[in-house]
């Protein structure tokens, strides 16, 4: 039903519980608030309707989409610190369009996310294409140094993105398919059930606090610009890419180190044929193609110092028997107890979900005791985010501790 009927229907009854009042008639007054209730229980599920239509319609939307393409963080969080002078009434709309959208309070501004990134909406791999990662816009490099970190790597390996989700998330899908039997004539079938399970997906929260000087907030070059997306964008992404790896539930999503059903090898003293061992045991599990090795730089390093009897070097392709690999210092070189138990996992990338809940809010505060002293702004941005695992059995972790020398042999 639609939300104006019920709207309708409300009115119509809220009448009938106005009259038993003035008639002094308390089973018709409990009637009529009682199907107030009902109504009004109706209008919040079709309000959740509604926001998930319109949020499914925006990207669609070619004014809100040019609107975005203009956008500028700087005089967002300059307008919401209240500094004069600044005009920022294309902001404003926007974070009044994505509230309208998403149908989610905020604390602070909302701040699209087509600005940090480009969205995963495919498997593919091809090299530039989809699967990038959060990016700056306009950075300008020979004007800001950036800090030293690792660089972002599960979207590009093919990790799937469910951006604009409202609620929690629970996927259908196929546990064990029913047996088949060849059977002789006018034989009976044996009769077996199909087996279904869900893969659920609930916000979790994360975020940074930073504090930034008025000055830059006031400026409104490009480079100020980039810079400002490029730190809030790249700490966020981090930190989504480190849970997706090695996150341990609770207030963090679960990884695929961390999530049960995987499959697992030990480590051999030859890392070419743990590798060999891993992709073996995807073959088996019928592992789809979009397959790579995901690492840390310490794996990186042995692999690459493998040499061959006559002392030349095998190569990491080699190594990893051609497939596609990532290294980061995002996987942890200490799983369990040993101080060397580096990550390797090798799996379908495709099976991983990472699902993004609406806009980044982005909460200004000028008033913090420290900043304010200075003439600074806290600047607080928060995303909300979840990673979950199609088929677990797709990935294959590699358990123990791999020895510095283990190389070909």
């Amino acid at each position: 039903m639609k939300t104006a009927d019920l709207i309708e229907q409300r009115a119509t009854a809220l009448h009938k519980m106005q009259e038993a009042h003035t008639a002094d008639n308390g089973d018709a007054f409990k009637a009529a608030e009682t199907e107030i209730r009902a109504i009004d229980a109706k209008l919040e599920r079709a309000k959740v309707l509604d926001a998930m239509d319109a949020a499914a319609q925006r990207p669609r939307d070619e004014r809100f989409a040019a609107e975005t393409r203009n956008y500028s963080l700087t005089r967002h969080l300059a307008g919401a610190a209240g500094i004069t002078g600044v005009d920022w009434g294309r902001e404003r709309e926007i974070d009044q369009e994505l509230r309208a959208t998403t149908g989610r309070t905020f604390k602070g501004v909302a701040v699209p996310t087509e600005i940090f990134e480009r969205r995963v909406l495919t498997s593919a791999l091809p090299s530039g294409g989809p699967g990038s990662n959060l990016v700056p816009t306009d950075f300008l490099a020979n004007e800001y140094i950036s800090a030293l970190t690792a660089s972002t790597v599960i979207a590009s390996l093919g990790a799937r993105t469910l951006p604009g989700l409202m609620g929690n998330v629970e996927i259908p899908g196929e546990k064990a398919a029913p047996s088949t039997a060849w059977i002789a004539e006018n034989a009976a079938l044996s009769a077996t059930d199909p087996q279904f399970r869900q893969v659920t997906m609930a916000p979790k929260h994360v975020g940074s606090l930073s504090e930034f000087s008025r000055n830059m907030l006031m400026q409104t070059s490009p480079a100020i610009e980039g810079i400002l997306r490029q730190m809030m964008a790249r700490d966020i992404a981090l930190e989504i890419d480190r849970a997706a790896i090695n996150g341990g539930g609770s207030n963090q999503p679960v990884g695929i180190l961390a999530a049960s059903g995987t499959q697992t090898q030990a480590y051999g003293t030859s890392l070419f044929h743990t590798a060999a061992d891993m992709v073996g045991k995807a073959n088996i599990a019928n592992v789809g193609a979009t397959r790579a090795f995901l690492s840390t730089q310490r794996v990186q390093t042995i692999a690459a110092k493998a040499l061959t009897t006559d002392k030349l070097p095998v190569g990491v392709g080699t190594i990893f028997q051609g497939q596609r690999t990532a290294f980061t210092n995002l996987a942890p070189d200490n799983l369990g107890a040993g101080t060397n138990e580096s990550a390797l996992i090798y799996g379908d990338f495709s099976e991983l979900l990472i699902g993004l809940w609406s806009a980044l809010d982005v909460l200004v505060n000028p008033y913090e005791a420290t900043a304010y002293s200075k003439g600074n702004v806290m600047v607080r941005a928060m995303a909300t985010c979840d990673v979950a695992l199609r088929n677990p059995t797709a990935f294959v972790k590699a358990t123990g501790v791999l020895a510095a020398a283990a190389g070909i042999a």
